[in-house]
């Protein structure tokens, strides 16, 4: 073997460096196969030639890969399945962000207001808890063997009386309020006097009345209405004229808290010009009642 030629092992005689035109003098042969190193391209070559061309050699058969979007692979319909899924879970995240945002009107009140209100709800939670705990106790009676039936009738006849109160068949006296509602620059609307019902009844009022300048007292129940009149309101179709005087039996302190919210009835007839008097006492007589109406069509049953 001349010095022309050296081994490559390919068994193939290897030229010189020298005499193969586009390999570099400097590239070591090695043991594998030897790879031609490309010639120094021209100074004007451009960034996207020399890119093309560093893909053709590294594709096979030296062919460069194509550039289009026939070369890419496209979306499967598992990926189409998969962006709609988080697009709705995404919607429904929003939805349930907004649906428990905090209430405005909450927001928007001073913290003592916020603290009558937290009042309000420990002592109806109170009420509620004391209502379970005779509720068990009547149950635990009832089921007591010996005494069970006499513990029937009482508990038939507490109920029968606590539904006469409600229903307004019976007369009642216990610890409440007197609220008087005078007006100066308004008249006290039916409206006003019916939001006064309806705050007391959530403050736990057990019993109610209303009555005029004449004395005559309207039984309020469940079934009680109030109209604008002429020079008055109509409560169940008796003509009452102003000031008004509601007496209630209820816990005295829970009721006048939830008169005096901000925005309440007492708020809305002092912005009117009006006057609202109350005062708490230790009994308070409900007399005035209300006559049953005719059932027809429920039948008691035997």
């Amino acid at each position: 073997m001349t010095s022309q030629h050296r081994p490559t092992g390919t068994g193939w005689p290897d030229a010189a460096p020298a005499s193969r035109p586009g390999r570099s003098a400097d590239v070591p042969a090695g043991p594998g196969p030897v790879t031609d190193v490309p010639a120094a391209e021209p100074e004007g070559t451009t960034a996207a030639t020399q890119a093309v061309g560093s893909v053709a050699a590294r594709e096979p058969g030296g062919s460069a890969a194509s550039g289009s979007a026939g070369g890419r692979p496209g979306l499967s319909s598992a990926a189409v399945v998969i962006a709609v899924l988080l697009a709705l879970l995404g919607f429904t995240f929003v939805v349930q962000v907004k649906s428990t945002s905090t209430d405005s009107s909450l927001a928007a009140l001073r913290q003592e207001d916020l603290v009558r209100i937290l009042s309000d709800l420990e002592a109806q939670e109170e009420r509620l808890r004391l209502e379970i705990a005779a509720l068990e106790e009547s149950e635990r009676q009832l089921t007591s063997g010996a005494q069970g039936r006499q513990a029937a009738l009482e508990e038939a006849t507490r109920r029968a009386d606590e539904l006469g109160i409600l229903a307004g068949t019976l007369p009642a006296s216990g610890p409440g309020l007197t609220v008087r509602f005078t007006p100066v620059a308004k008249p006290i609307r039916a409206s006003t006097l019916l939001d006064a019902v309806q705050e007391l009844r959530g403050a736990g009022a057990e019993a109610m009345q209303i009555a005029g300048s004449d004395g005559a007292a309207v039984r309020v129940v469940a079934s009680t209405y109030f109209l604008d009149a002429d020079g008055g309101v109509l409560a169940d179709g008796r003509r009452l004229t102003a000031p008004y005087t509601i007496s209630v039996i209820g816990d005295p302190t829970t009721m006048r808290t939830a008169l005096n919210i901000p925005g309440g009835v007492v708020a809305s007839v002092g912005g009117d010009g009006g006057n609202v008097t109350v005062q708490e006492r230790e009994v308070v007589d409900v007399s005035a009642l209300s006559a049953p109406g005719e059932l027809r069509y429920a039948r008691p049953v035997s």
